[in-house]
């Protein structure tokens, strides 16, 4: 297993790879390449999250208007139910990131 190894042919949405799923904790490798969340979608996770942008560039926006711009190597934590969403990601790099969803505070 490689976390920067993309898939040679990759479907048109983002691939969502379960790494470890186990005791309340899911651990994920997520491949965007210019996906973006859906006009008017938020994700409202019932789980904390901790992210980290591997590579690539990408904004995650919350629905209070607050943005934030990632390269490679940014994390975030996104308390449960904090409504956020994907505004964009790169196409000239791939973004590969890391997720961790889980009672983690």
């Amino acid at each position: 297993m490689n976390l920067f190894e993309v898939p040679q042919s990759l479907p048109g949405e983002e691939f969502i790879e379960p790494l470890i799923s186990d005791r309340g904790v899911l651990i994920e490798r997520i491949i965007s390449t210019g996906q973006v969340s859906p006009s008017g979608f938020w994700y409202d996770q019932d789980r904390d999250e901790w992210v980290v942008l591997l590579q690539g560039q990408a904004i995650i926006g919350w629905e209070d208007g607050r943005s934030k711009e990632l390269r490679a190597g940014d994390w975030l934590f996104i308390p449960a139910h904090e409504r956020h969403r994907v505004e964009w990601t790169s196409t000239e790099i791939t973004c590969i990131w890391l997720a961790v969803h889980g009672k983690l505070r």
